[in-house]
């Protein structure tokens, strides 16, 4: 009978074997690029990435209690350490030792091997010359090939090698096996329907677009008419007297052929009305089609969290005992499902926080009694189900604890903070230094932690999948780590902006809020630009100054108001001013490729549905820029408009309070004196006692709405010129229509209002 446990050990070596060349692969990788750049600026990052890949690998050969690749790993990491303090010089030894080490390791996990067996003796001596190496000790040129060399990495002499025929498939079963790289290829093409369907989606609303110019083209024409009927009489009377015979031929037509022109308008506005109701069905079909077949594959990318969290158990009993420490591990949350790749790039941050909970944070057992705490810790890993689409994973111990003045000290003895920033820092800043590579507060490097790696690699891995991670810790009663991931790698919610002439996506899950911001909110604290929210004084920057974009000035701008986009992290939240929010929208993210791996400020590209590419941001960069951009408040722009010149007045007609105060701030804040009425009638009496360049105007109010009010304007000989902004939820075409019979110079919809719209318009038409 075989054993369950067996079964269980084989499935997590096959998983083990395939991270495990993927860490060698990119150590192989890193080690190839420092050798042939010794002395380039990038040697600290090559250093640094190699370094982590070692790190992870040791954490994984742990959790399978593969105790000579660890060790391997623990000697390349020792190395690597003092490669990245600069206490050893690379040379070409040097790196035939690395390399023969990754080579060591590629073949104990070479198929047929053992890597469980006892320690081979060309596999201590290469850690010994590891070791000699990390203690200053240059290595030697080469290695004496040994009689037990060889055998080392060849498949145990135990190991028979049968053909085995493959089993029958089984015709009734409902399920098939599929190779991963093909469900991820799936996934990617179907992804890649985002496009077409935003595509389509712009093509329909150019349609809608078309057919209301059309529209107001025939009304226009329409109203002309009768006066073409008037010349047309006024000609004719007077060539029957002394008009020429050619004029008496050319008269008639051109008034058949403005006759004809009717038709031709009617037999266009049909066909366009038919190809928008075509663009409109083909559209619903498409997204239909799309979102359904995404929904489908996603479905198929969806595995529980347990399968990931079978092997922390053993995992913490067997560190616990290493170091004499006793753990107790309790999970919940594990039948959530979520996107198969997220489980894989978790799995090494979880190794991460579990072997830092135990080595730093829970007390010895006689420790914990003299404190009056059970002799026996808990660390909590618990997954929930989160609003809009996301997971936490809450991994939370009652130990020691982390001093958060030990985080600053070890920060500043890197150089990450001044002793002034240090002491200037608050709880929850100073905590989130422990993410920075190289911080940490333990006096001892260990085989299991110490180096100050483990929390960088988990704050990158989650970050790299859209997902972000705290820090909240009590000296004396525990720490937790809080980690919201997206449920799957697909498709994502963006807030689509504009700095200056650039169009960038900002990830709408990183948005805490969008604000408007006028001049007097500006007020400058140590030298830097600021606006309180929620009581608290929040940085301000441009988009523009942290992308080093040019831009020009607006009329918003130069009155000291615009828009801006509050962005949140672990560090803090910072105020982004841009020049124009365009509104939230599904965005596919496209990597840059690989000779633009890593830029600043930006994770990637995406498409919208005009054909437009636009760079999706980097939030975690973008905080980072931040914090120096906003050391200064921002340089005035050249062009300034005359500080003499007069304000132009608007009336605001709008009943609802709400709506009257958003379109006032907004006016005001562009540079514009605004005085607002409550209905028609009040608008009228205004408009009689004073004197305005511009009204805007709601449609529904009591006792006279806006259609009334504009033509009573019209109307008046005084104010007929005045031009009228008509903003309403009535959105039908006949509404549309009606304005623009009674003379309204624009009709804005509400359900796609934008302020930059509002502010063009009105820019336009005054």
């Amino acid at each position: 009978m075989v054993n369950k446990n067996d079964e269980f050990l084989k499935k997590l070596l096959a998983t083990f074997r395939v991270e495990a060349d993927e860490h060698l692969q990119a150590m192989a990788s890193g080690l190839l690029a420092l050798e042939s750049s010794p002395n380039d600026a990038r040697q600290a990052t090559l250093v640094e990435t190699v370094f982590r890949e070692a790190h992870s690998l040791k954490g994984a050969a742990r959790a399978v209690n593969l105790m000579e690749i660890e060790s391997m790993c623990q000697s390349l990491e020792s190395v690597f350490a003092v490669l990245k303090g600069k206490r050893l010089a690379v040379s070409p030894p040097l790196f035939d030792l690395l390399q023969q080490a990754i080579d060591a390791l590629g073949g104990l996990l070479a198929p047929g091997v053992n890597p469980s067996r006892p320690r081979s003796a060309a596999v201590a001596a290469l850690m010994r010359r590891l070791d000699d190496a990390s203690a200053g000790m240059p290595p030697g040129s080469d290695i004496p090939a040994t009689a037990e060399a060889l055998p080392a990495f060849l498949p145990d002499a135990s190991v028979t090698l049968t053909a085995v025929r493959p089993p029958a498939p089984d015709l009734a079963s409902d399920t098939v096996r599929i190779s991963t790289a093909k469900l991820d290829a799936v996934m990617r093409q179907v992804e890649e329907l985002l496009s077409p369907r935003l595509a389509a989606s712009q093509r329909a609303r150019e349609l809608r677009e078309a057919a209301a110019a059309l529209a107001a083209w025939k009304k226009e024409r329409a109203r002309i008419q009768p006066a073409l009927r008037w010349v047309a009489r006024a000609f004719t009377r007077n060539l029957k007297d002394n008009g020429s015979a050619r004029e008496r031929q050319e008269l008639p037509r051109l008034l058949e052929y403005l006759d004809a022109e009717q038709l031709h308008m009617k037999m266009l506005e049909d066909r366009l009305a038919r190809l928008t109701r075509s663009a409109e069905h083909d559209r619903r079909t498409l997204s239909g089609m799309s979102d359904g077949l995404l929904h489908d594959v996603k479905e198929m990318q969806l595995l529980p969290f347990a399968s990931l969290l079978d092997i922390y158990p053993r995992f913490t009993r067997e560190l616990a005992r290493e170091h004499g420490k006793e753990v107790e591990l309790a999970m919940q949350g594990g039948e959530i499902e979520i996107d198969r790749r997220i489980l894989e790039t978790m799995k090494d941050p979880l190794i991460h926080l579990l072997r830092n909970a135990i080595d730093h944070g829970i007390e010895q057992p006689m420790a914990r009694v003299d404190q009056r705490k059970p002799s026996r810790g808990t660390i909590t890993l618990t997954i929930s189900q989160q609003d809009g689409g996301k997971v936490e994973v809450l991994v939370a111990d009652d130990g020691a604890g982390i001093d958060s003045s030990g985080v600053k000290a070890a920060a500043g003895k890197l150089g990450l903070v001044s002793a002034e920033e240090a002491q200037r820092l608050g709880e929850r800043e100073a905590l989130a230094l422990a993410f920075q590579s190289g911080v940490t507060t333990s006096p001892l490097i260990t085989d299991v932690s110490g180096r100050g790696l483990g929390l960088a690699i988990v704050r990158e891995k989650v970050e790299r999948l859209g997902g972000s991670v705290t820090l909240e810790s009590q000296p004396g009663a525990g720490t937790a780590f809080r980690i919201v991931l997206p449920l799957a790698l697909a498709t994502f919610r963006g807030v689509l902006v504009r700095a200056g002439e650039q169009l960038c996506v900002i990830p709408a899950a990183r948005v805490e809020r969008v604000t408007r911001v006028t001049g007097p909110d500006i007020q400058t604290v140590e030298n830097r630009e600021t606006i309180v929210l929620d009581g608290q004084a929040v940085a301000l920057v441009w988009l523009g100054d942290v992308l080093e974009l040019p831009r020009k000035e607006t009329a918003a701008e130069a009155a000291g108001g615009g828009p801006a986009v509050v962005l949140g992290s672990d560090l803090g939240r910072v105020a982004f001013r841009v020049d124009a929010i365009l509104g939230e929208q599904e965005v596919l993210v496209k990597t840059l490729g690989p000779q633009l791996a890593r830029v600043r400020n930006v994770v990637g590209a995406s498409v919208l549905g005009t054909g437009q590419v636009v760079p999706v941001l980097n939030v975690p960069d973008l905080l980072k820029s931040a914090v120096q951009r906003a050391s200064a408040p921002r340089a005035p722009v050249t062009a300034r408009k005359p500080a003499a010149a007069k304000k132009q007045s608007i009336l605001v007609v709008e009943d609802s309070i709400t709506s009257r105060s958003l379109l006032k701030n907004i006016l005001e804040s562009a540079g514009y004196h605004v005085t607002t009425a409550v209905d028609g009638i009040d608008a009228y009496t205004a408009l009689k006692t004073g004197v305005f360049d511009l009204v805007v105007s709601d449609v529904e109010m009591p006792r006279m709405d806006g259609f009334d009010l504009t033509a009573k304007i019209r109307a008046d000989k005084h104010l007929a010129e005045l031009p009228v902004v008509l903003v309403t939820a009535l959105e039908s075409r006949e509404h549309r229509e009606r304005g623009i019979d009674v003379g309204a110079n624009a009709y804005i919809v509400k359900s796609s209002f934008d302020q930059s719209n509002l502010l063009d318009v009105i820019g336009r038409l005054i």
